[in-house]
């Protein structure tokens, strides 16, 4: 008998449960099957568990014993589970050549305690470094995503954030963060330096919060490096801090660089949350690396659109040039031009600004949300062979980001792809739309009622 796996997604039956727990020796029963010696414990953490009929059906004429898989064991032991079986991994069963049917734990972040489905298909996501608010919004997540930006500047070298600086390391952080968080939810940590020389200093570092944050919960961020090398990274770092070449201008190597890191990683055993993916035109490469995150940052672009289209708008209505040099300007301050940029001709800052606007689709309803790009990424999703890769709408912010983003998960054309999308902001922004004008009036009638007030 070849080793099948049996899976549990097929639908119950109407109103019909199976468990496990039918299929065993019990007291009184004239037929069943044994536990794995050895295994009870594992095995009674799922065996009142409902099964499909289906499956139990398919079982029943075969199964010689129920017993668990060493993946089972380990995810059970690691995370101490008393009854059941974690967040963020689905039960599936496969019987081999013994004729053992085996329950085995997936990781798959879209799953609650018990194997059963989150409520919804898509997902939840925060970008928060600050162990103390990640706690309050931590049971709604499936992923929560860092940066050194985020751990540094957001959180330790914050003294409004880091009460009392409590945590002074990047590692008493992360540490902390994965108590609160628990097996449910994914950790997408940035690695440090993109440009490392040594491949290997990269492993080792995505190796310490491997055994940090557990094979299980550890996502690594691997950024788009662009034109950006090890060598002229000093530009951005010191002087005016302007790059001397156009962000389309990089070496073939450089530009793949991001690539062949998460690529590299991901031979490792990580999974790799592919990072900085703004233009819709970077996600059909990233793709061909195998992320197991990929990203659509649409508050800046969609801001950055709305100005040059303003800008110009103001040079048609009079075709007065200054508002091309202004654009030229605010094209070398967003990085679409190099420093070296400043007497570009104003045809060709006409000709860019207006197939960036047609590009970006911005006066069609495609694009008019700034979310044209998630509508391209998840298209492009539902075309892939990467039956895992979900995509991360991020960076909003503003009264109308996350209401259009909301709006968008109910489109039918997407329907069938929404468990392939998550949504992330820092947790103080989705907690925004948690409430609304009605609740305090609602509150106020209500508990002034409760204290017998007319």
């Amino acid at each position: 008998m070849t080793n099948v796996n049996l899976g549990r997604e097929r639908s119950l039956a109407g109103n019909i449960n199976a468990t496990l727990k039918s299929l065993l020796n019990i007291e009184g029963a004239k037929t069943g099957v044994p536990i794995v010696r050895g295994e009870e414990d594992y095995v009674n953490k799922i065996i009142d568990l409902p099964i499909s009929l289906d499956l139990y059906n398919d079982l029943r004429p075969i199964a010689q014993a129920i017993g668990v898989t060493k993946n089972f064991k380990e995810v059970v032991d690691y995370f101490k589970v008393e009854n059941g079986t974690p967040q963020g991994f689905r039960i599936e069963y496969a019987i081999g050549q013994d004729a053992v049917v085996r329950a085995d734990l997936v990781r798959d972040i879209g799953y609650d305690k018990n194997g059963q489905k989150r409520p919804t298909k898509f997902l939840f996501s925060a970008d928060s470094a600050d162990p103390y608010e990640v706690e309050a919004i931590g049971p709604l997540l499936a992923n929560l995503t860092c940066n050194p930006g985020i751990v540094y500047d957001l959180f330790i070298n914050n003294p409004k954030a880091n009460v009392g600086n409590k945590f002074k390391t990047r590692d008493e952080v992360m540490t902390e963060i994965g108590r609160v968080l628990g097996p449910g939810c994914d950790i997408s940590v940035e690695i440090n330096n993109p440009f490392e020389e040594s491949d290997q200093k990269i492993l080792e570092e995505a190796e310490k919060f491997r055994e940090m944050l557990s094979p299980y919960r550890i996502v690594i961020k691997i950024p788009h490096t662009g034109p950006v090398n090890a060598q002229n990274v000093k530009e951005l770092l010191s002087g005016d801090k302007k790059f001397q070449r156009r962000y389309d201008e990089g070496a073939t190597a450089d530009m793949l660089r991001g690539h062949h890191l998460a690529l590299m990683l991901r031979e490792n055993g990580f999974k790799i949350n592919f990072t900085l993916m703004f233009e819709p035109h970077q996600t059909a490469m990233a793709l061909q690396a195998k992320p197991y995150f990929i990203n659509s940052f649409i508050r800046h672009r969609h801001s950055q659109s709305m100005e040059i289209k303003r800008l110009l708008d103001l040079y048609k209505t009079g075709e007065d040039h200054t508002y091309l040099a202004e654009l030229r300007t605010y094209f070398m301050e967003k990085d679409y031009l190099s420093a070296n940029d400043g007497e570009l001709d104003l045809t060709e800052v006409l000709e860019m600004a207006e197939r960036i606007i047609k590009y970006r689709q911005l006066e069609k309803p495609e694009g008019s949300d700034g979310l044209d790009s998630v509508r391209h990424n998840l298209r492009l999703l539902n075309r892939t062979n990467l039956a895992d890769t979900r995509l991360i709408i991020c960076s909003m912010e503003g009264p109308l980001n996350y209401l259009d983003i909301d709006n968008l998960l109910t489109e039918p054309e997407f329907e069938d792809m929404m468990h392939k999308l998550i949504v992330t902001a820092v947790p103080s922004y989705l907690a925004k739309f948690t409430s609304c004008s009605q609740v305090v009036s609602y509150q106020r009638r209500f508990m002034n009622a409760a204290q017998g007030e007319s």
